[in-house]
């Protein structure tokens, strides 16, 4: 199988793997030989004896870090090429027939939102790609989405006929959340052009915004299935080739129980890397837990305001908020502190999106754990969107399914942002926070808000303390406590000292300082 290990190491794509195997299988590869001779040293490993026993102890210490170390070497290497990945799209310019297939009956008829809508949702995701423009766009009715050419006859040969007549469009963009390869492949044969779904465009964007290693591999654990969907007709265009659905020699293999076998073990890497990164994530929380900093997890709607917002409440200008859809895929921890002077944490967390496809929220899942270690929710809405309310119900719906604890759940608050785009604006949800994140409207009743909820959550008691001053209390409580106000009465040399504490601090100050 040296054949197969090589290409993969070379960055091969499946197919001329499988393809390589017709011109017999390769001689392993010298740099193995080289690694194997040099864990002994370029000797037999039975040439000669150890001396000391001292000696050999060291030898077999230094001996286990260079295996650790090559190792570690390997792990670095191999995620490197999982992360090698085929263009999902064309290069260049693109100028895009936007096709969306409007259900009138059925179970997918869509019951929330208008078709209007849906589409200029699936222009944002396109003007979100550099050089991509939409040249024109179509709603046609349909009452079979899941056939193999989506539409019926009659309005199939009108869209053939129309597109193959407009030689400046270069793709279509078929609004659906997934196309079967069978679908794709008829498409594409009958307009002549390149044709994507959802899923695609979606995934490319990710691809692009993704800065992480962990979001890289997140992404790449999401291509698993479109992978393996496309491997029928690979196999069916070899076998077209000849020799495609032959057995490998001596192997007992066909070519398709190989990539079947190799997409795996990709997987299977994809996943223990990811597990590494997660535990990773577990050290930070048990970090942050240990200094007993509130977490504030900063969710919503992709392109609602939420980086904005956290720019806002943070002061932090290193903050770059973009004016595009998923333009935060990367768990994000800012500090901040809140009108106490209580020092936070706010956490940026990826945006939603209407029928997100399943397989990119399944591989996020494991970042968004990280949201139910949070004190309190800000669920962040962009209130001049025409569907806000839908979006909302997008939100809510992932949460839900994230089941996260039912107290965190009750201290979602509700943030309504871009106020300023909606003339007198008055929110029909009770406790509703009215804010324009970007004109700094609102900020300070939403900072009360989220106090209130962070000392509801965590505990920490507000509380005026009698001190001496000649005593080493003051500096304790600045250190391990929040301190709000010290008034001094010289008189008698103490001061009553307001302070936010947590219940675990107030037991070791009772402790050191007995009244």
């Amino acid at each position: 199988m040296w054949t197969l290990w090589a290409a993969v190491r070379c960055r091969l794509p499946l197919v001329c793997v499988a393809c390589s195997f017709h011109k017999g299988l390769a001689p392993a590869p010298q740099t193995c030989r080289i690694r194997a001779l040099s864990t002994f040293g370029g000797q037999s490993p039975d040439k000669g004896r150890l001396g000391s026993w001292g000696g050999a102890t060291a030898r077999r210490g230094r001996k286990e870090e260079q295996e650790e170390q090559d190792e570690a070497e390997e792990e670095e290497e191999d995620e490197e090429l999982l992360l090698e990945k085929e263009p999902l799209l064309p290069q260049g310019a693109q100028r895009v027939f936007l096709l969306h297939p409007d259900v009138k009956w059925g179970a997918k008829k869509q019951t929330m939102t208008r078709a209007e809508l849906q589409v200029a949702e699936a222009k944002a995701l396109v003007h979100t790609l550099m050089n991509w423009s939409v040249e024109e766009t179509m709603i046609v009715s349909t009452k079979t989405p899941d056939k193999k050419l989506v539409f019926g006859k009659g309005n199939f040969e009108l869209l053939t006929e129309k597109i193959r007549g407009s030689p400046q469009i270069t793709c279509v963009f078929l609004n659906i959340e997934r196309m079967s390869p069978l679908t794709k492949k008829e498409l594409k044969a009958a307009w002549g052009i390149e044709v994507f779904d959802r899923f695609t465009i979606v995934l490319h964007i990710f691809r692009c915004n993704a800065k992480t290693k962990e979001a890289k591999l997140q992404i790449a654990l999401a291509e698993i299935p479109l992978l393996r969907s496309n491997l029928k007709n690979e196999i069916a265009q070899l076998d077209q080739q000849g020799g495609g659905s032959r057995y490998i020699m001596g192997s007992g293999e066909t070519f398709m129980q190989i990539q079947q076998r190799v997409l795996k073990e990709k997987e299977i890497k994809i996943k223990k890397a990811l597990e590494k990164l997660k535990k990773r994530r577990h050290l930070l929380r048990s970090q942050r837990k240990k200094r007993e900093l509130p977490i504030i997890s900063v969710m919503g709607y992709t392109n609602c305001g939420k980086t904005t917002l956290i720019k806002a409440l943070t002061g932090d200008t290193s903050i770059q908020p973009r004016d595009q859809l998923f333009a935060t895929l990367d768990i994000t921890a800012h500090s901040g502190s809140l009108p106490s002077r209580m020092n936070v944490v706010y956490v940026d967390t990826i945006g939603f999106l209407s029928q997100l496809p399943h397989d990119l929220i399944e591989s996020f899942s494991a970042t968004l754990e990280d949201v139910a270690y949070s004190d309190v929710i800000i669920h962040v809405r962009d209130i001049s969107h025409p569907e806000t309310d839908l979006q909302k119900a997008s939100v809510l719906s992932v949460l839900k399914n994230l089941h996260l604890p039912n107290q965190l759940l009750d201290s979602v608050l509700e943030v309504h942002n871009k106020v300023d785009l909606v003339e007198r604006y008055e929110p029909t949800e009770p406790n509703a926070i009215t804010i324009s994140a970007l004109f700094g409207h609102g900020l300070e009743k939403l900072k009360e808000e989220i106090e209130n909820a962070v000392l509801k959550a965590t505990g920490k008691k507000l509380l005026t303390l009698k001190i001496k001053l000649e005593g080493a209390q003051l500096s304790w409580l600045y250190k391990e406590a929040t301190v709000q106000e010290v008034d001094v009465i010289p008189e008698n040399g103490t001061a009553n000292v307001k302070v936010i504490i947590s219940n675990s601090a107030y037991g070791k100050y009772r402790k050191l300082f007995p009244v």
